[in-house]
């Protein structure tokens, strides 16, 4: 069992989804957490629960992340949007605002981490990507060009940090139970010309062998893996939980 006693971690978006669930994990394995979210109140009853630290933080207000310091062994990169829409109907401004939120952040957060990462010589970088991450899907254009790059950074991140006892790995999973995918049935729906109750069977799970969403719970046992010592040769990897997708 994955031992973190005396660690520290910041999960990006902790408050719900894939990132409490990631927290959760961590803080029974004896990390202490830090949730850092933009809702700070739900922030801040998860931090409770768990005995961790709440951190109100909106990754989209990249100025104020430049000069931030962040003291954290272990930095699981999870927030995220959504938004579904055609190229040429899709506003600039969203698309701005979801690569700052979901690679630019992440970028600023590494690059806060790593000093204090490197002095320790240990520290552990893992990028909740999507199997958007290496495969792409109509209608996603901002959510496709952020995880793709997302897991470029986390590669280059894995060659620097290595010979400090840092490494950098991504976690692609295909569509999670979340309410992030639960919010974009409807979108879905409309693009697709379908009815909603279709969008999972027809579009989500189209392409997977395993025909079911990949559970929260799922994707936190792998970022607790990767963030123990079993882990330390594990770096500049992607490990896809996409029940088939991405073999195609």
């Amino acid at each position: 069992m994955t031992k973190l006693n005396g660690r520290r971690a910041v999960v990006t978006g902790g408050a719900s989804g894939i990132g409490l669930a990631c927290a959760e994990a961590l803080a029974a394995a004896g990390a202490a957490v830090t949730i850092a979210d933009v809702n700070g109140e739900a922030a801040a009853s998860a931090a409770a629960t768990l005995g961790g630290d709440a951190w109100k933080v909106d990754l989209s207000d990249t100025a104020a992340l430049a000069d931030l310091v962040l003291d954290a062994d272990i930095l699981v990169n999870n927030a995220g949007l959504q938004h579904v829409q055609p190229i040429d109907e899709f506003e600039p401004d969203r698309f701005s605002l979801m690569l700052r939120v979901m690679l630019e952040a992440p970028f600023l957060l590494i690059r806060a981490a790593l000093p204090g990462m490197y002095e320790r010589g240990f520290g552990r970088i893992i990028n909740v990507s999507s199997v958007h991450g290496i495969r792409a899907s109509p209608y996603k254009a901002a959510y496709v060009a952020a995880k793709h790059g997302l897991e470029g950074l986390s590669k280059v991140t894995a060659l620097e940090g290595g010979a400090h006892g840092v490494t950098s790995n991504c976690i692609s999973p295909g569509y999670v139970r979340t309410p992030l995918v639960e919010q974009q049935i409807a979108a879905q729906a409309l693009v697709h010309g379908i009815d909603e109750d279709e969008v999972v069977p027809k579009v989500m799970l189209t392409e997977s062998a395993i025909k079911r969403l990949v559970e929260p719970r799922e994707v936190a046992s792998l970022v607790l893996w990767l963030a123990g010592d079993d882990a330390r040769m594990v770096t500049g990897a992607s490990y896809t939980m996409d029940g088939g997708w991405s073999a195609r």
